[in-house]
Protein backbone atom coordinates (compact mmCIF):
# COMPACT_ATOMS: atom_id res chain seq x y z
CA UNK A 1 0.00 0.00 0.00
CA UNK A 2 3.11 2.40 1.17
CA UNK A 3 5.23 1.85 -2.19
CA UNK A 4 1.64 2.58 -4.28
CA UNK A 5 1.12 5.48 -2.55
CA UNK A 6 4.68 6.43 -3.02
CA UNK A 7 3.87 5.75 -7.47
CA UNK A 8 0.81 8.11 -7.31
CA UNK A 9 3.05 10.78 -5.57
CA UNK A 10 3.26 14.23 -8.55
CA UNK A 11 6.64 14.51 -9.41
CA UNK A 12 8.78 16.79 -7.63
CA UNK A 13 11.08 19.60 -8.99
CA UNK A 14 14.32 18.34 -10.15
CA UNK A 15 16.44 18.92 -7.58
CA UNK A 16 14.31 17.71 -4.99
CA UNK A 17 13.96 14.01 -5.03
CA UNK A 18 15.83 13.41 -1.62
CA UNK A 19 12.89 14.94 0.31
CA UNK A 20 10.94 12.96 2.02
CA UNK A 21 7.01 13.04 0.62
CA UNK A 22 3.91 11.69 1.59
CA UNK A 23 0.62 11.48 1.53
CA UNK A 24 -0.93 13.47 4.75
CA UNK A 25 -4.37 12.32 6.12
CA UNK A 26 -4.20 15.12 8.64
CA UNK A 27 -3.94 18.10 5.32
CA UNK A 28 -5.65 15.69 3.15
CA UNK A 29 -2.98 15.65 0.39
CA UNK A 30 0.77 15.56 -0.05
CA UNK A 31 3.38 16.82 2.51
CA UNK A 32 6.89 17.14 2.35
CA UNK A 33 9.02 17.07 4.97
CA UNK A 34 12.23 19.46 5.20
CA UNK A 35 14.99 19.22 8.07
CA UNK A 36 17.79 21.89 9.15
CA UNK A 37 19.60 22.96 6.27
CA UNK A 38 17.11 21.91 3.69
CA UNK A 39 14.32 23.66 1.82
CA UNK A 40 11.58 22.51 -0.69
CA UNK A 41 10.29 24.07 -3.94
CA UNK A 42 6.98 23.15 -5.54
CA UNK A 43 4.69 23.95 -8.27
CA UNK A 44 2.16 21.27 -6.84
CA UNK A 45 -0.98 21.09 -4.86
CA UNK A 46 1.38 20.35 -1.74
CA UNK A 47 2.22 21.23 1.83
CA UNK A 48 5.63 22.03 3.03
CA UNK A 49 6.08 20.52 6.79
CA UNK A 50 9.09 21.70 9.33
CA UNK A 51 9.54 21.71 12.92
CA UNK A 52 11.61 24.53 13.95
CA UNK A 53 13.16 25.33 17.22
CA UNK A 54 15.95 28.26 17.13
CA UNK A 55 16.41 27.84 13.32
CA UNK A 56 13.94 30.33 11.09
CA UNK A 57 12.28 29.23 8.07
CA UNK A 58 11.17 31.55 5.59
CA UNK A 59 8.04 30.23 3.12
CA UNK A 60 8.02 31.94 0.14
CA UNK A 61 5.80 31.81 -2.69
CA UNK A 62 4.51 33.90 -5.91
CA UNK A 63 1.12 34.63 -5.13
CA UNK A 64 0.04 35.25 -8.50
CA UNK A 65 1.37 31.79 -9.78
CA UNK A 66 1.47 29.84 -6.93
CA UNK A 67 4.99 28.43 -7.04
CA UNK A 68 6.57 28.68 -3.50
CA UNK A 69 8.89 26.95 -0.59
CA UNK A 70 10.25 26.70 2.61
CA UNK A 71 13.78 26.89 3.81
CA UNK A 72 15.22 25.94 6.84
CA UNK A 73 18.31 27.03 8.23
CA UNK A 74 20.86 29.04 11.25
CA UNK A 75 23.75 31.14 11.15
CA UNK A 76 26.80 28.94 11.19
CA UNK A 77 28.27 30.08 15.24
CA UNK A 78 31.37 29.65 16.53
CA UNK A 79 30.87 28.34 20.13
CA UNK A 80 34.46 29.98 21.11
CA UNK A 81 33.37 33.57 19.92
CA UNK A 82 31.39 36.34 22.21
CA UNK A 83 28.37 37.54 22.54
CA UNK A 84 29.79 40.68 19.85
CA UNK A 85 29.82 38.58 16.73
CA UNK A 86 33.11 40.07 15.57
CA UNK A 87 34.77 38.31 12.12
CA UNK A 88 32.52 35.66 12.15
CA UNK A 89 29.65 37.97 10.82
CA UNK A 90 30.79 37.86 7.85
CA UNK A 91 30.82 34.79 7.54
CA UNK A 92 27.71 33.78 8.96
CA UNK A 93 25.74 36.81 7.07
CA UNK A 94 27.06 34.75 3.78
CA UNK A 95 25.56 31.64 4.74
CA UNK A 96 22.20 33.39 5.63
CA UNK A 97 22.46 34.66 2.08
CA UNK A 98 23.02 31.82 0.86
CA UNK A 99 20.00 29.71 1.78
CA UNK A 100 17.64 32.32 1.69
CA UNK A 101 19.05 33.15 -2.80
CA UNK A 102 18.88 29.30 -3.30
CA UNK A 103 15.50 29.07 -2.48
CA UNK A 104 14.20 32.25 -4.76
CA UNK A 105 16.22 31.64 -7.09
CA UNK A 106 14.37 28.41 -7.90
CA UNK A 107 11.39 29.62 -7.27
CA UNK A 108 12.22 32.20 -9.73
CA UNK A 109 13.59 29.28 -12.11
CA UNK A 110 10.23 27.21 -11.94
CA UNK A 111 7.87 30.75 -13.21
CA UNK A 112 8.06 32.60 -10.25
CA UNK A 113 8.47 36.91 -10.14
CA UNK A 114 10.77 38.47 -8.35
CA UNK A 115 7.65 41.40 -7.52
CA UNK A 116 5.07 38.89 -7.10
CA UNK A 117 7.01 37.24 -3.96
CA UNK A 118 5.30 37.09 0.06
CA UNK A 119 7.38 36.26 2.75
CA UNK A 120 6.25 34.62 5.88
CA UNK A 121 8.99 34.02 8.51
CA UNK A 122 8.89 31.48 11.37
CA UNK A 123 11.19 30.24 14.53
CA UNK A 124 13.92 31.53 16.25
CA UNK A 125 13.17 29.90 19.50
CA UNK A 126 15.20 30.23 22.21
CA UNK A 127 15.73 26.66 22.58
CA UNK A 128 19.01 25.86 22.63
CA UNK A 129 20.70 28.60 24.28
CA UNK A 130 21.98 27.26 26.79
CA UNK A 131 24.62 25.58 24.20
CA UNK A 132 26.46 28.57 23.46
CA UNK A 133 27.14 31.97 24.48
CA UNK A 134 25.05 33.47 21.64
CA UNK A 135 21.22 33.93 21.54
CA UNK A 136 21.01 31.75 18.83
CA UNK A 137 17.32 31.96 17.86
CA UNK A 138 17.93 36.15 18.34
CA UNK A 139 20.36 35.73 15.89
CA UNK A 140 18.91 34.00 13.35
CA UNK A 141 15.73 36.52 13.22
CA UNK A 142 17.98 39.45 13.42
CA UNK A 143 19.08 38.28 10.38
CA UNK A 144 15.99 36.73 8.16
CA UNK A 145 14.26 39.78 9.35
CA UNK A 146 17.61 42.15 7.59
CA UNK A 147 17.40 40.11 4.33
CA UNK A 148 13.67 40.76 4.02
CA UNK A 149 13.82 44.86 4.57
CA UNK A 150 17.02 44.92 2.45
CA UNK A 151 15.79 43.30 -0.52
CA UNK A 152 12.61 44.84 -0.51
CA UNK A 153 10.55 41.81 -0.04
CA UNK A 154 6.87 42.10 1.28
CA UNK A 155 6.80 40.43 4.71
CA UNK A 156 3.22 39.14 4.71
CA UNK A 157 3.34 37.33 8.36
CA UNK A 158 5.68 36.27 11.48
CA UNK A 159 5.36 34.22 14.20
CA UNK A 160 9.63 34.83 15.72
CA UNK A 161 10.94 34.28 19.04
CA UNK A 162 9.79 33.28 22.28
CA UNK A 163 10.52 29.73 23.98
CA UNK A 164 8.60 27.45 22.32
CA UNK A 165 9.59 25.03 19.05
CA UNK A 166 6.99 25.15 16.43
CA UNK A 167 5.73 23.07 14.00
CA UNK A 168 5.01 24.97 10.95
CA UNK A 169 3.19 23.76 7.88
CA UNK A 170 2.49 25.69 4.50
CA UNK A 171 0.95 25.75 1.59
CA UNK A 172 2.32 27.20 -0.93
CA UNK A 173 -0.32 26.97 -3.62
CA UNK A 174 -2.33 29.07 -0.91
CA UNK A 175 0.44 31.34 0.90
CA UNK A 176 -1.53 30.02 4.49
CA UNK A 177 0.43 28.86 7.23
CA UNK A 178 -0.61 26.84 10.17
CA UNK A 179 1.65 27.07 13.47
CA UNK A 180 1.28 24.91 16.26
CA UNK A 181 3.31 25.74 19.03
CA UNK A 182 5.04 22.49 21.03
CA UNK A 183 5.38 21.36 24.54
CA UNK A 184 8.73 21.26 26.17
CA UNK A 185 8.76 17.33 26.29
CA UNK A 186 9.44 18.06 22.55
CA UNK A 187 11.94 21.09 23.17
CA UNK A 188 14.97 18.46 24.25
CA UNK A 189 15.09 16.38 20.99
CA UNK A 190 14.74 19.53 18.60
CA UNK A 191 17.43 21.13 20.55
CA UNK A 192 19.70 18.15 19.95
CA UNK A 193 19.11 17.94 16.18
CA UNK A 194 19.64 21.58 16.10
CA UNK A 195 23.17 21.47 18.04
CA UNK A 196 23.88 18.63 15.69
CA UNK A 197 23.35 21.16 12.63
CA UNK A 198 25.09 23.87 14.56
CA UNK A 199 28.12 21.26 14.50
CA UNK A 200 28.01 20.25 10.90
CA UNK A 201 27.88 23.88 9.21
CA UNK A 202 30.57 25.09 11.51
CA UNK A 203 32.72 22.74 8.89
CA UNK A 204 30.56 23.62 5.61
CA UNK A 205 31.41 26.15 3.25
CA UNK A 206 29.24 29.02 2.87
CA UNK A 207 28.70 28.66 -0.40
CA UNK A 208 29.17 30.95 -3.65
CA UNK A 209 27.48 33.53 -5.04
CA UNK A 210 23.98 32.83 -6.48
CA UNK A 211 22.93 34.41 -9.64
CA UNK A 212 19.01 35.47 -8.85
CA UNK A 213 17.31 35.98 -11.85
Amino acid sequence: MQEALQRELPRCLPGFEHIKRYWDNATGCIAAKILPGEFYVTVNEEVIVTVLGSCVSACIRDKVFGVGGMNHFMLPVNRNETSQWGGQLEESTRFGNFAMEKMINEILKNGGSRHNLEVKLFGGGKVISGMTTIDVGNRNIDFVRDYVQTEGLELAAEDLGDIYPRKVIYYPKTGKVRVKKLRSMHTRTIAEREASYLDRIKTEPAGGDVELF
